[in-house]
């Protein structure tokens, strides 16, 4: 089974061939807009291409080197580094000083020159012909003067050249000797004030009895670390002294035997006296058992370990005496030592004191001798450079004369007033259809008005009111003629139409053409052999009564005022097979009241039943009332808008107010196409379809035009 929906291509496709016809339509529209601004602008830009004055330019090059001092300088060697685009945008501005145009001015004379008289600012008028356009990647600069004489433009570009490289010369020259006059001044200054630091620093020595300082702080710190040296080893040794003897007197304290004591231990004599003890106790012990307390034997060895033992005793005292001694010893050499150490850093901090001075006056010496030299070294590098300056900016071609001028470009004007010209026309065309929201077509009535579009009438060439409302009968062949039958096709497929009987005619504001429209479509509806009635329902400005030619007073307004008895007396017949025509009479006082009576209901209830269909010619829905009145009795109203008059916002309330009363809208009729004229680009196709049928009729006998013309009569 085959998919319904089209492809998205195709769409898209469609879509843009629909706006593309769009724009053309709109370019068709708009085409005198865009033919006159068009034409304005390429008039003007040939105009100005063969009017205006000639300009000629000529070009002077220029190259700018890197800055130097001259031939004794290293920097043009190694370039500017990151300063070169700062010293090159430097130089540009530089030649459009207003005080270098001034000397050209000056030299030139061009105050006397046609071109620059009348300027207020004479300066600035000549700077803005002069133009400095960089070389881009190179050094290169190109100086640039216009004028209309072709030898003062090239006077112009080398003397700003000339002037510029001499001023250049000159301010190198300037600041050389300044910078060597100032460095001179320096030097002097600097050596009067090395000679006092000097002088400052040999008074300090003598003041101070110090020949070499930094000898003396040498030998005297050597003294002090030897001194700090002896004193922390005797007061370890004196320390450890103190401490064997403060043992010795506790081991004493706890009633242990010195005897045991370790230091006591290491003597050699009480070491020797031990042993002898030991051996005279041994004896002794042999012989208690053989002899008794009294014997003589006995008492020898019992006095000679007392002895041994009391010699023992005293040695150890001696020992003991011998290490209190000692520790007195040392903790004297002790405070010696320290007394000596303190001595010899008050010494080294008294030197470095002076030190501290001496190292200050030697460093300020040293800046000042650095100072001198770098500023004797710049002074004669001046005094060399000045002598040796070179120019770093050389003129590689000078301005020639031009052969042609460079401004009015002729072919560019051209093509750019061309160019122009078509971009503001179709701009200025779109634009001013974009604020075009007036009702003009098909896709206006269905996609903004949301109304089912029932046809064009296209436009009628007449002024009178009898060829124009009578157009269906009296030109039955011609294009509106053809739009009205069109118009009855839409009615009769519309969607209920056979309950449509009573329809009426209205539109937005006055002279839309909905008389024109009531009439001749209720002639093609006559045509078709339905009884047909044409009812002028405007009680205000009626019209259908001229284009019939009728003058009766008695009129629809007479019935509804029931002045009237019977339909009968209002009705007339016309030339139109079917068609009978209600006039509206002698206009009332009250057509809001006529129209809202009852009798108004009476009057269409009653030709209802005579008629096949009765057509009513109404108001416009913006003025008055009265159409909604009537719309609301009828089973449905025709809108009919003019071509290109109503705009869209217009238009849409309007249609809102009907359909907001309930009214059935059958739909909308855009009137006064000029199909052969102005408006053809945009209906072209209808015009063709005009045509066709037009041709068709023209196969048939005519009616003569006196057979055209003939008023219809009215019934008696």
């Amino acid at each position: 089974m085959d998919n319904p929906q089209r492809p998205a291509k195709q769409v898209s496709a469609e879509s843009d061939a629909h706006r593309l016809r769009q724009y053309w339509h709109v370019m068709l529209e708009r085409r005198w807009l865009i033919i006159t601004v068009f034409t304005i602008f390429v008039s003007l830009g040939f105009l100005y291409a063969f009017q205006a004055t000639p300009i000629y330019e000529a070009t002077a090059r220029l190259m700018i080197d890197p800055e130097s001092s001259g031939v004794l300088s290293f920097r043009e060697v190694i370039g500017f580094g990151a300063k070169d685009q700062e010293y090159l945008q430097t130089q540009y501005r530089n030649l459009q000083a207003r005080s270098l145009i001034e000397k050209v001015v000056v030299k030139l004379k061009l105050d006397e020159d046609a071109r620059y008289k009348e300027a207020l600012d004479r300066i600035k008028a000549v700077n803005d012909d002069i133009h400095i356009e960089p070389i881009r990647l190179t050094r290169l600069v190109e100086v640039k003067a216009r004028h209309p004489v072709q030898a003062r433009a090239r006077d112009i570009a080398n003397t700003v050249l000339d002037i510029f490289l001499a001023e250049n010369q000159d301010r190198k020259t300037f600041k050389a000797m300044s910078g060597w006059r100032s460095l001179k001044t320096e030097a002097a200054a600097q050596e009067i004030e090395l000679t006092g630091i000097v002088k400052s620093l040999q008074e300090y020595r003598i003041k101070q009895g110090a020949i070499s300082l930094d000898q003396d702080v040498n030998v005297v710190y050597m003294g002090y670390r030897q001194s700090k040296e002896a004193y922390e080893v005797q007061r370890v040794k004196a320390d450890n002294a103190v401490k064997l003897a403060e043992e010795a007197q506790l081991w004493r304290k706890e009633g242990r035997d010195l005897v045991d004591f370790p230091e006591v231990t290491k003597d050699s004599v009480v070491s020797q006296l031990k042993i002898t003890l030991a051996q005279l106790q041994s004896n002794f012990a042999g012989i208690t058992n053989r002899y008794g307390p009294k014997h003589p034997t006995y008492i020898g060895l019992a006095s000679s370990v007392a002895n041994g033992r009391e010699q023992l005793q005293n040695q150890v005292q001696r020992v003991l005496s011998s290490l209190v001694a000692t520790a007195n010893i040392e903790k004297g050499s002790e405070a010696q030592a320290k007394a000596k150490f303190a001595d010899s850093e008050k010494e080294v901090t008294r030197l470095s004191d002076l030190k501290v001075n001496y190292d200050v006056l030697s460093r300020k010496k040293e800046r000042a001798e650095a100072m001198y030299q770098l500023i004797l070294g710049k002074t004669k590098e001046y005094d060399l450079s000045s002598k040796d300056l070179l120019q770093n900016m050389t003129i590689i071609d000078h301005a020639d004369i031009p052969p042609r001028p460079v401004r009015p470009n002729k072919p560019l004007v051209i093509l750019a007033s061309t160019v122009a010209g078509f971009l503001v026309a179709f701009g200025l065309a779109f634009f001013v259809n974009f604020l075009d929201d007036s009702v003009k077509s098909q896709d206006d009535v269905e996609n903004y008005l949301r109304l089912q579009f029932l046809g064009y009438i296209p436009n009628i060439k007449s002024s009178s009111v009898v060829e124009r409302d009578l157009q269906a009968h009296l030109h039955p062949t011609s294009s509106a003629a053809e739009g009205f039958r069109t118009l009855r096709a839409a009615i009769s497929l519309a969607r209920n139409a056979e309950k449509l009987r009573n329809i009426a005619v209205s539109s937005t504001i006055p002279s839309e053409g909905k008389s024109l429209v009531a009439s001749n479509f209720a002639i093609v509806t006559a045509q078709t052999g339905l009884r047909t009635l044409l009812v002028d329902a405007d009680l205000r400005r009626p019209s259908i009564h001229k284009a019939f030619q009728l003058q009766s007073p008695v009129g629809l307004a007479a019935y509804l005022a029931d002045r009237v008895k019977s339909v009968d007396e209002i009705v007339h017949t016309s030339d139109v097979p079917n068609l009978d025509v209600v006039c509206c009479g002698a206009t009332p006082s009250n057509p809001s009241e006529l129209i809202s009576s009852k009798r108004m209901l009476q009057f269409l209830e009653e030709v209802s039943t005579r008629y096949d269909r009765v057509i009513l010619d109404c108001p416009p829905v913006s003025a008055v009332a009265d159409p909604l009145v009537v719309g609301a009795m009828c089973d449905g109203v025709i809108f009919v808008t003019k071509f290109n008059k109503i705009r869209r916002e217009h238009a849409l309330r309007s249609i809102q107010r009907i359909q907001d009363s309930g009214i059935h809208l059958v739909g909308l009729v855009l009137n006064d196409i000029d199909f052969e004229g102005k408006d053809s680009y945009y209906y072209s196709y209808h015009y063709y379809q005009n045509r066709y049928y037009t041709s068709h009729y023209r196969t048939k006998p005519v009616a003569t035009d006196g057979d055209k013309k003939s008023a219809p009569k009215a019934k008696s």
